[in-house]
């Protein structure tokens, strides 16, 4: 829906306010002319109600609203005698036209002098409740959200297990487009998967004002632009979920390339506009390496202490045990696999898989090649090793796979480019050439009807031969190189997409322990309450929060007790 259209909306609930509330404002000692004009009309309700005036801003924000609504329709009635729970029922059941028969069919008495604390105990217990939601649901909508890290894309800065705020102010706070939605959760509601949203109808894209732009390399949580890496590539054959920006897969990633840059991967590095990207002190970067061994790997003589602790067994699968279910879950919960020769696959698994159950299933150990994740530290120690042989980048050949598909440019993972990364108000030539750079942000992320005739193109009817952008786009890249689904596939990630900018893990633990009981040993209580961006090691806060909330609860402890005395 366009702003008009929104505006068109407005204006009809206004006329249904009115309709269904004049009688009441009347007697309740307004005039009618009062229950008629926009946002006036929400002072006088409030006022009629004796609630505070603020609320009516609380009927403005998204989200937010559809919970404030159902409150203000109950206070109204029950201010007019109306407190039985089938009023109540009716009221929410009828979306408010409840009020109409109020309003016209019955001698409401306006009870201006009524209590508006809960009748009951178990309607304070629901006030208390309801009004938690509506403050979580502002502060996780507008200022600060709850993550979680799924994937090891920016392994050793954040951790699968990591759980994060990410600020929503620091970019400015997007306003939610999908404004039927259930609160506090993404795009589905728990332990049934099913929509959590309706996509119909849709705000236009607004954006509060934030403290600071994006910076190269900051980590950014956003919204993953393709619902399908197929349809970006132009299959359209299949069937795929189609969701607003707002509802699609949240994810993170570091922002290597910001809007204006000419980037370019050399041997798996970023340089930007010509200079080599320096990362952070707290960036680790890691590529896949061939490690050969002196004798076959196994676990007494690979050697595991020089590398992660959380390394622990390499195991070869047989071909004949590959379609195993027990192997392919083990796999997808504990382990990340790469393939070494044509007749045995390998995995490098991090606990969860215990060596009678692999010895069961013929996991047996690696002869001397094995393909590991490595950070350049731990390349320099494994050198070192007395039983190294050679520890070997994986250098990958051309693949299309790699943004903007084009089979000629004979780009891969670790080396493309130049690509220039579009700024908001800039201008570029467009024809055959360019146009694979451009053809999915001047389509689908700018909503612009695009036609190829040929060698000429179309834009909204008018033939094109160049572009400008109407909004700023970020190259969304993961540490872990050669283990990260990122623009390097996709392409760019527009800022209508961003959500936020991750800056506190609050907690830790391995999420792929194989149990509950697992994950709690895991814990890792360094990371708890540390900032995400910063130079020299992470500090934890953690035991600065655990006094304040000890301090909370002592204060109201004492509190409760003055109270009762």
């Amino acid at each position: 829906m366009t702003f008009t259209q929104w505006f068109l909306f407005f204006l009809v609930v206004q006329v249904i306010h009115f309709l269904g509330t004049w009688k009441l404002y009347v007697k309740a000692g307004r005039k009618a002319w009062e229950a008629a004009i926009p946002i006036y009309n929400g002072i006088v309700l409030m006022q009629i109600i004796n609630r505070p005036k603020w609320w009516v801003i609380l009927l403005f924000i998204p989200i937010v609203n559809l919970l404030m609504f159902p409150v203000i329709w109950i206070e109204t009635i029950r201010t007019f005698g109306f407190y039985k729970k089938l009023d109540s029922l009716l009221v929410l059941i009828t979306l408010g036209f409840y009020t109409f028969y109020i309003n016209y069919a019955t001698d409401a008495k306006y009870k201006a002098d009524r209590s508006i604390k809960p009748r009951s105990e178990f309607g304070e217990w629901v006030s208390s409740i309801a009004f938690a939601i509506i403050a979580a649901t502002l502060v996780h909508t507008y200022f600060m959200q709850p993550f979680t890290i799924p994937t090891s894309s920016l392994e050793k800065s954040l951790l699968v297990g990591d759980y994060l705020f990410v600020s929503k102010f620091h970019y400015g706070a997007r306003v939610p487009s999908t404004v039927i939605s259930a609160p506090m959760v993404h795009d589905s509601l728990p332990f049934t998967g099913t929509a959590s949203y309706l996509k119909k109808p849709q705000l236009p894209y607004t954006r509060l004002p934030g403290l600071q732009k994006i910076k190269n390399n900051d980590i950014v949580c956003f919204n993953w632009p393709a619902d399908s890496l197929a349809t970006m590539w132009g299959d359209y054959s299949g069937k795929f979920t189609y969701k607003p920006v707002d509802k699609k897969t949240n994810y993170v990633k570091r922002s290597v390339g910001i809007a204006g840059d000419s980037l370019e991967m050399r041997n798996g590095y970023f340089y930007i506009n010509g200079k080599k990207n320096e990362l952070p002190y707290r960036a680790k970067l890691q590529f896949y390496y061939t490690f050969e061994c002196k004798q076959p790997i196994s676990q007494s003589t690979y050697p595991i202490f020089l590398l992660s602790k959380e390394r622990t067994r390499v195991y070869k699968i047989l071909s004949e045990y590959w379609n195993n279910d027990k192997v392919q879950d083990a796999i997808k919960k504990n382990g990340s696999l790469s393939k070494i020769g044509e007749d045995s696959l390998y995995t490098e698994v991090a606990g969860g898989v215990n060596p009678q159950f692999a010895k069961r299933l013929k996991m047996i150990n690696v002869d001397n090649k094995i393909n590991i994740n490595l950070t350049e530290e731990e390349v320099i120690r494994l050198e070192k090793h007395p039983l190294t042989v050679s520890v070997k980048k994986i250098n990958h050949g051309a693949d299309n796979a790699i943004f903007p598909h084009v089979k000629e440019f004979g780009w891969s993972q670790d080396n493309f480019g130049p690509i220039y990364i579009p700024k908001k108000g800039a201008t570029v030539k467009l024809d055959s050439e360019s146009l694979p750079f451009y053809k999915q942000i001047i389509k689908n992320y700018e909503y612009n009807d695009l036609v190829i005739n040929g060698d000429d193109i179309f834009i909204n009817g008018k033939k094109a031969e160049s572009y400008t952008f109407k909004q700023d786009y970020f190259y969304l890249i993961g540490d872990n190189r050669h283990n990260s689904l990122d623009a390097r596939y996709w392409g760019y990630v527009p800022f209508d997409h961003v959500l936020g900018k991750p800056v506190m893990i609050w907690f830790s633990w391995d999420a792929n322990a194989p149990s509950f009981t697992a994950k709690l040993k895991s814990i890792r209580w360094d990371r708890m309450f540390t900032t995400v961006h910063g130079e020299g090691e992470p500090v934890s806060y953690r035991y600065f929060v655990f006094a304040l909330i000890a301090l909370y609860i002592v204060y109201s402890f004492y509190k409760g007790n003055k109270k009762k005395v």
